[in-house]
């Protein structure tokens, strides 16, 4: 992991313009950090998607299971459980399944069966720990009906060639008739997306600017955190949300683990993460040519966010 970790940083710093991988925000502050900025009053992901689990859960239910007989319900990065569990619960009323969540976190499973444990105790569960296409491989080889469940907009971190690759990728670990569910925020006006990521308590701010910390504490860098600032934007045209932190003032700095400096100049960026925002005619686009077809879009009451229930046509 280290040594991954290493070789990424030392690619986005040398690159231009500079970049860092967003996946690398998730050390154990950065992991508290975003529990917060999912309680934001201006993050109104979370709540959106809870509120369409929370009261469109039995039309979930039925978009997702197949007619007859049992069948695999799978999660791609279950986190909590807090969603997924209203439809878990619908489920149980009526058909027959195993729930199989899937993270390369082996504490987040083990946290997660706990809670299902005392909310659901005879729900079948079956933990997956590792790279979500290599266990869906095995999954899918069983030859069970399946449904996949991907939420949270975690999709929208992704540019447009690599959710391509993503969707085409599920598409193959997929049979005919089998569904897939994209929690996904819809595209709309700038004033609403972008306190999201520039919250008033600074909460987004910390959160980004920890991934400097995490390289000096874990790879010797001697970034200066205080000289780099949050600077977030919007493209409501295109639905596109972006993160950058800037550099303040010229400055140099030095990773010893990389035996290397890189000089930012004052105004300079480095871009964190990407959040695309969705409607169908973008996911349309996006899913190309897989063979998972549109069927229903559920969104919350504000129309703030959609899950949107795919279905793979046979070929």
């Amino acid at each position: 992991m280290i040594e991954q970790f290493k070789a990424d940083v030392a690619n986005g710093l040398s690159a231009t313009p500079k970049s860092l991988l967003s996946k690398y925000f998730y050390d154990e502050i950065g992991d508290k950090l975003f529990v917060q900025i999912m309680h934001m009053p201006e993050y109104y992901l979370t709540d959106a998607e809870m509120e369409i689990f929370e009261h469109q859960a039995d039309k979930l239910a039925t978009l997702l299971a197949p007619t007859t007989g049992t069948f695999d319900l799978i999660e791609l990065g279950a986190g909590d459980g807090t969603k997924t569990v209203h439809l878990l619960k619908e489920l149980q009323k009526h058909r027959e399944f195993c729930y199989k969540p899937i993270d390369i976190s082996s504490h987040a499973l083990a946290s997660l069966k706990d809670f299902l444990q005392s909310e659901l105790p005879d729900l079948k569960v079956e933990t997956q720990q590792g790279d979500y296409f290599e266990v869906l491989k095995g999954i899918a080889d069983n030859g069970n009906p399946k449904a996949i469940l991907f939420l949270g907009s975690n999709m929208g971190n992704m540019l447009d060639h690599n959710a391509k690759r993503f969707l085409s990728s599920l598409d193959n670990a997929m049979n005919a008739e089998d569904k897939l569910l994209l929690g996904l925020d819809l595209k709309k006006k700038r004033e609403v997306v972008l306190p999201a990521y520039n919250d008033a308590a600074g909460i987004t701010k910390a959160f980004n600017l920890n991934l400097l910390t995490r390289i000096n504490n874990e790879l010797g860098g001697n970034f200066d955190v205080d000289s780099f600032e949050h600077a977030p934007e919007y493209n409501e045209e295109e639905g596109v949300a972006k993160s950058y932190i800037r550099s303040k003032v010229d400055q140099e700095v030095r990773i010893d683990s990389l035996g290397e400096s890189y000089y930012f100049e004052k105004g300079e960026r480095i871009h964190m993460e990407i959040s695309r925002k969705y409607n169908e005619e973008i996911l349309n686009a996006i899913l190309g040519d897989t063979s998972l077809v549109l069927q229903e879009v559920i969104k919350d009451s504000k129309n703030l966010f959609a899950d949107f229930i795919l279905t793979k046509q046979s070929t």
